[in-house]
């Protein structure tokens, strides 16, 4: 594909393969397909429209769940201005005072690597691929503008998120952890770090990926409140307001 396709291309004319039928990663004993197109060449106004169409980037690759009967996948943002923290998010910032917040151009290494191991082995099924490689162009191969939040305690990194600058909004990329620190609640801490780098750039949206209401491990992105769910007619909806 032309690097520059994405740009010249309609959003609604976009050369999309549908992939091969894999068992969801949300919800057990389901099936789930997805639609995608690569993308080495991601302007960030172009990613901002296709997030709003309900994709998200994975690599160079931009996809989003086409699942036959199911739509629980449903895109989430959070408008920055009317964001405040719950008491429990709070309680997550207090607890986390002693961490050292580092933003900069994302950079794989060793010890970046061994700790996404680490994650994988925490936090998931054994379905996400170990290898150096892939690590490097799962989260470092960008095709559009990304940063990097690296978390340290004493020099040691204990955290890092990944994420994409677009024009009106930061979008979370992924974000992964020492396992050993997981009474910090690293994922929530660094949800409200990511919203007040949006707020320190004066963007008005916080995109967080895919929300699965029947998904445990998804519930704490409903927590940020309030927050928007992208409808299938592709409008934004406020959700939890209050």
């Amino acid at each position: 594909m032309d690097p520059h396709a994405i740009r010249a291309v309609p959003l609604t004319q976009l050369p999309l393969r549908r992939g091969p039928a894999h068992a969801c990663p949300y919800l057990p004993g389901r099936t789930a397909v997805n639609e995608y197109t690569f993308a080495p060449l991601l302007p960030p106004q172009d990613y901002l429209g296709l997030m709003d169409r309900g994709f998200r980037r994975s690599g160079e690759f931009v996809y989003r769940p086409v699942c036959d009967g199911c739509h629980e996948c449903v895109p989430i943002r959070v408008p920055v201005a009317r964001f405040t923290p719950s008491r429990s998010q709070r309680r997550v910032q207090r607890r986390n005072t002693d961490v050292r917040v580092l933003l900069g151009a994302p950079e794989p290494t060793s010890a970046k690597y061994d700790l996404f191991v680490r994650y994988l082995r925490y936090q998931h099924d054994g379905s996400m691929s170990e290898g150096r490689e892939d690590f490097e162009d799962f989260l470092y191969k960008s095709p559009t503008q990304s940063l990097e939040m690296t978390y340290t305690v004493l020099d040691r990194i204990i955290a890092v998120g990944i994420l994409d600058l677009c024009p009106t909004a930061i979008s979370s990329v992924y974000f992964y952890f020492d396992p050993d620190e997981s009474w910090r609640s690293p994922g929530i801490f660094g949800g409200l770090c990511e919203i007040e780098e949006c707020r320190r750039r004066d963007l008005p949206y916080w995109y967080l990926g895919f929300y699965v209401n029947d998904c445990a491990r998804m519930n704490y992105k409903a927590a940020f409140r309030p927050h928007q769910l992208l409808d299938t007619s592709m409008q934004w909806v406020d959700r939890c307001a209050t």
